[in-house]
C-alpha cells in the first residue's frame, strides 16, 4: 500500500503549478477548445436534454391532487440566482442543505411525492433547469452565521487525507492543480457547472457522482447523498469559488 501511494503521490508532483494569489481558474478554461465549445453553443451542450424533461417536469402537476413547480413559483425564470446561493439553511431540518435536496424536500412537502432515489434523472432534469436560471451570475453563498460551523466543518474535510491511499482533495486541487494523475489535467476542483455532461459518463451527474468517484479513487467510504458531511464539503466549495460564475450546466472531458 506505500508503494501504490508513493506512485500516485508521484504523479500528482508531475507538472505541479501553484496558483500565485487569486489565479483562480473554471475547469472550462482547462479544457480543449471543442469542449468548450459545446458548452457555450446550447444548441451542442448534451446537457440540455436534461433541461428540455426539467422544462416538462416543472409545468406538469405529480399528481392530480397536486400542483405543478409553475403553479407555485411561476415560470422557471423566477429561480434566477437560487442556484448561486446554494447549500443554504434548511429551518426544519435545523441544517444546510444543496439544492437537489431543496427540490426534493420542495416535492416531499408541497407536492406530497416521495423522496427520489440518488441520481434521478428527473431530478437531475429539475435541478438543471433551476442551475440554468442562474448561469452566468456569480456564486454567492448566503452570509448566514448558522452556516459558518458548517463551513468550517467543509473546509477540513476539504484538507483531511482520507481512505488508503491518505490523500486529501486540497493535495490534488490545490497543492497539484495544473499538474497531470495519469496523463490527465488535474483541475482546480471549482464546482461552477453541477450537474454537468461528462464525456467520460456520456451522461449528465450531480456533484455527489464526481466526489464519489474521487473518494473511491482514493479507497475513501463516499459520503452519502444528501448526507451533512457532504453538504458541508459543498458549503465550503461554494464559498471556495464565491465570485465565480455559475456554469451551468457544464460539459467537461
Amino acid at each position: 500500500m506505500p508503494r501504490l501511494r508513493g506512485v500516485v503521490l508521484a504523479l500528482l508532483a508531475a507538472s505541479a503549478w501553484a496558483a500565485p494569489g487569486d489565479a483562480r481558474r473554471s475547469g472550462f478554461e482547462d479544457m480543449g477548445a471543442s469542449t468548450q465549445a459545446m458548452q457555450r453553443d446550447d444548441a451542442m451542450n448534451p446537457a440540455m436534454l436534461w433541461v428540455g424533461e426539467g422544462e416538462q417536469l416543472w409545468a406538469r402537476a405529480p399528481s392530480a391532487s397536486s400542483r405543478s413547480c409553475a403553479g407555485c413559483h411561476g415560470e422557471p425564470s423566477s429561480m434566477r440566482g437560487v442556484a448561486a446561493r446554494y447549500p443554504a439553511w434548511d429551518e426544519a431540518l435545523a441544517r444546510p442543505v444543496d439544492l437537489s435536496t431543496r427540490i426534493d424536500l420542495c416535492r416531499q412537502r408541497h407536492q406530497g411525492q416521495a423522496a427520489w432515489p440518488v441520481e434521478h434523472a428527473d431530478l437531475l432534469a429539475l435541478e438543471t433547469l433551476v442551475g440554468l436560471q442562474s448561469r452566468g451570475m456569480p456564486i454567492a453563498p448566503p452570509p448566514d452565521p448558522r452556516l459558518a460551523p458548517h463551513a468550517a466543518r467543509g473546509e477540513a474535510l476539504f484538507r483531511q487525507r482520507l481512505g488508503q491511499l491518505e490523500l486529501s482533495c486540497a493535495q490534488c486541487h490545490e497543492e497539484r492543480a495544473g499538474g497531470k494523475l495519469a496523463g490527465s489535467l488535474i483541475p482546480q476542483g471549482h464546482a461552477t457547472g453541477y450537474p454537468i455532461y461528462r464525456l467520460e459518463w456520456q451522461g449528465l451527474g450531480s456533484l455527489w457522482r464526481r466526489v464519489r468517484g474521487c473518494m473511491t479513487g482514493v479507497r475513501a467510504e463516499p459520503f452519502a447523498a444528501g448526507s451533512l458531511e457532504f453538504t458541508q464539503l459543498q458549503l465550503y466549495l461554494a464559498q471556495r469559488a464565491r465570485g465565480m460564475n455559475v456554469e451551468t450546466p457544464a460539459v467537461r472531458p
